[in-house]
This record gives C-alpha cells, structure tokens and sequence, in this order.
C-alpha cells in the first residue's frame, strides 16, 4: 500500500537526529536489517496519538484534506506513526483502510487514556482472540499522566508527583512486558519531554517561566520507571526513544537548524485544535515574532507540534520513521 504522506524523508529526519548520538541506531547507524519479520497484523495501544476516529478518518495532528472536497479528511494522507509501521507490512486499519487488502489490523488506543487506561484496551484485544507471534503491538502513552499530574504542581511537591509517574512508567513497562510474554512483538514508545512543547509555555532566552523545567524533570521520572522495568532484549521488545528524538529536534532549532522550522508553536488555529485541525486550517506565528520580523505561515510538516501537546503531520512522520526503523533492525 501506498501511503500519500507528506512525510520528511529518511534523510532529513537522520540528520537531525545526529545531534544525538544516542539516536543513532534509530536510523540504523551504518547498520542493515538483521531479520525477515513480516507482521500480519498490527495492534497499536496507548493515548490519542495513535487514534483514527472511525467515524470521519480524523486524528490528532494536522490532518490532511480530500483534494476534491475540503470539507473532508484524508485519512491516508499525513499517515499517523502506527500507520506508518502498518504501511511496511502493506497494512491497514479499519478505521482509514483505502483500497489495500481487508483490515485485521486494530486500534485499541483511546483519546485521554492514561497508563491506568491499558489493561481495558489490551483485554478488548484478548477478547477477540488474543495475540500471536505475527502480531506488532505498538504503545505510547504517558502524556496524559504526566499532565494530570502537573495539574497538582505546586500544591503537591514535585518530587511526590515525580515519584507518581515514575511508578506509572513502571506500571506501562509491565503491561508491555506481558503482552510479549503472551507472543507479539512490541514497539513501545517513551513520552515525548513535555518541557519541549507548546504546553510547557515561554522558553525564549532569559525566561523565568518555571513549567518547562519542571515537565522536563516529570517526563524523566515517567521514562526512568518504563525504562527501569522494561525487558528490552530487542527480540519481542522494541524500543523507540521519542523523548530523545523530541529533544534532538529542538536543540538542532534552537541552534539555528535542524529539520523543523517551528518547535515551540502549535501550527494549528486555535478554533480548529486537534482532531478538528487540517492543512487548512493553520495559523502563523505572528504572536510570537516581534516586529519587523517576518512572519511566517504555519506549517503542517515543518512545524513539530499541531497544538500544545500533539505532534503535526511532521513529527508523527519522523516518529513513524523511527517506528519502522526499529521494527526493520530488531530481531523479533
């Protein structure tokens, strides 16, 4: 099947990610693929950042539009990461299936889910017959936790709300490391640094805004629980550091570089956030650049995030790429 994506080439997205050499081995590092797993199904869990809303084909970034009727989403243009590791295996979902072969594939993924939120969307999946061996499961969750605890902050300390997500992350780990046990193979996601999205707020030199540190440290605790207690043996668990990528991304721009032209806005109008949000329905960043500066029209693909917490067109490409990656250089 092919995707009609407005993606960032494999390139473009290495090279960014070269600023950090932890990354590497997600873009294969020099490397070759190392096994022949070909899935036949692919079950994606997790928050809204896997979601394909079957009833319009919409999702949480900047959605594409029907050429013909704008009025209309475009399910298989500006594919979501999960869409993106079904697509190496020529498969679809139910919720967006275009003309390729019928859909087995799975969304369980919910919107607002948090890790507590995972044992009811993997027992939907045993339900209906379990896992096998040909199975990719992908996972990503954490964003949700990491901002209802913030929510907390400061009334409850931060060490408290620390120690809260990085038994959660923990918590995640397990449920992954069951799932395996059970025969698939896993793609699981860290959560994106918090402190390097719109949500964060102000991160301009000489700041004294607080909250991006502080939702740094928090999507630290909740990656060092998931990390601490996750069996990455590479051969039932892939792990896709997108933390890492999130962070290599943002310091490539601060230094005046790098793939994105924009990762400290949401691209998307305030009237029309995420899944509401399309390529026609971007905004610019005039509120953020003073005068004389130029301004510059948002972008679905260059500018990381759709809106404060959810990645654009751009980032779940990149994401989809290190997905892929990975699913092509372990040896499930």
């Amino acid at each position: 099947m092919k995707l009609k994506a407005n993606r960032i080439g494999r390139a473009a997205v290495c090279a960014g990610l070269l600023l950090s050499s932890a990354l590497l081995v997600s873009c294969g590092g020099g490397g070759t693929q190392v096994n022949s797993f070909k899935a036949t199904r692919v079950i994606a869990f997790g928050d809204e950042s896997s979601v394909i809303n079957l009833a319009d084909g919409s999702k949480f970034t900047t959605n594409a539009v029907l050429a013909d009727d704008k009025t209309k989403f475009d399910c298989t243009s500006n594919p979501i990461w999960v869409q993106s590791v079904a697509a190496l295996y020529g498969l679809v979902f139910p919720e967006c299936p275009a003309n390729a072969v019928a859909p087995v594939s799975r969304i369980w993924a919910k919107a607002d889910a948090q890790v507590a939120d995972l044992a009811a969307q993997i027992a939907l999946q045993i339900n209906e017959g379990g896992f096998t061996s040909d199975d990719i499961v992908t996972v990503l969750m954490g964003t949700n936790d990491i901002v209802a605890q913030f929510g907390r902050y400061p009334t409850v300390p931060e060490d408290q709300l620390a120690e809260t997500l990085k038994q959660a992350g923990s918590d995640l780990a397990v449920q992954v490391n069951a799932i395996a046990a059970l025969g698939a193979k896993v793609l699981v996601s860290t959560t994106p640094d918090l402190g390097r999205t719109p949500f964060a707020g102000d991160r301009s030199a000489g700041s004294t805004n607080v909250n991006p540190a502080v939702l740094t440290r928090l999507s630290t605790a909740f990656n060092d629980g998931l990390l601490a207690k996750l069996t990455n043996d590479g051969r039932k668990i892939g792990l896709i550091q997108l933390d890492s990528y999130i962070q290599a991304l943002d310091n490539a721009r601060i230094a005046g570089g790098g793939t994105f032209a924009n990762t400290t806005l949401g691209a998307c109008l305030d009237t029309a956030l995420p899944p509401a949000c399309t390529t026609e329905t971007l905004g610019t960043d005039a509120a953020a650049i003073p005068p004389p500066a130029v301004v510059s029209n948002a972008n679905a693909v260059t500018w990381l995030w759709a809106d404060a917490l959810h990645l654009s067109a751009g980032g779940q490409s990149g994401l989809g790429t290190l997905a892929v990656t990975r699913a092509q250089n372990n040896p499930f």
